[in-house]
């Protein structure tokens, strides 16, 4: 299948009821947009934003999800319990997740499993730090993360991975082209052992993603879409990205 260019939103831990104007803002700027738009709003947004969005074509998907389908786990959310109340897909694995919860691979992959078999899309973060960047360990570290975080039943069509450098998420930097374009080059390659239609999984970058550099990150090789923060929480500068997107062909 053609991968279609995804641009999705992280909203973290932001947003309210009132926010939700700017998804309507969103909408009626890209009422059909040449590119497949995701939010993931917090967990206690979702059932509302799905019913903001019934007549426009805008994803809505969840920040994690438990292993478990149900249990003794409170404050958790099962996968089940996203894809019910309205979500097609789940971030998992992103890098808060893994240095403020502890998250390890096998806990990321777990989790992209229950989400396969929830239904939804699950889109598995990898990405190094500072410090593994500047010791020349990134793609040591991105090809580890990638190795124990997809599970076995993997695909193109219920994954993707998302490329976040740690030091690029919120802080205004991202890296240069030639060090996305090694990195996707990589996530494409090993993909190959891991996944039979490895040509056609999504690979999205993330860490400070803005319309003034989205072009420019598009044209790279292998960028299938971004995965947006902060500039996803305004349909003025999401929307700008989702232009970039869609003009990027």
């Amino acid at each position: 299948m053609a991968r279609r260019k995804l641009a999705a939103g992280n909203w973290k831990m932001n947003g309210d009821l009132a926010t939700l104007a700017e998804i309507d803002a969103l909408c009626a700027e890209h009422p059909e947009p040449g590119c497949e738009v995701l939010i993931c709003p917090p967990a206690v947004l979702i059932h509302a934003m799905k019913a903001r969005t019934a007549d426009c074509p805008i994803a809505i998907g969840g920040q994690d999800c438990h292993h478990a389908v149900s249990g003794a786990h409170t404050g958790d959310i099962s996968a089940h319990q996203l894809k019910d109340a309205g979500a097609s897909y789940v971030i998992l694995g992103h890098s808060e997740r893994r240095a403020h919860h502890g998250e390890t691979d096998a806990d990321v992959a777990a989790k992209a499993a229950a989400a396969h078999e929830a239904g939804l899309i699950a889109i598995i973060c990898v990405g190094e730090t500072e410090a593994q960047r500047d010791a020349g360990e990134t793609l040591d570290i991105i090809a580890s993360q990638m190795a124990g975080s997809i599970p076995e039943q993997a695909t193109a069509r219920n994954t993707v991975i998302a490329y976040e450098p740690v030091w690029a998420i919120g802080t205004g930097r991202t890296p240069t082209n030639d060090q996305i374009a090694e990195v996707h080059a990589l996530m494409r390659d090993r993909l190959q052992a891991r996944v039979a239609d490895a040509a056609d999984v999504r690979l999205l970058y993330g860490g400070s993603v803005k319309p003034g550099n989205a072009t420019e990150i598009f044209a790279i090789a292998h960028v299938d879409g971004a995965l947006v923060g902060g500039a996803s929480l305004k349909a003025s500068d999401f929307g700008g990205i989702v232009a970039a997107l869609q003009a990027s062909g």
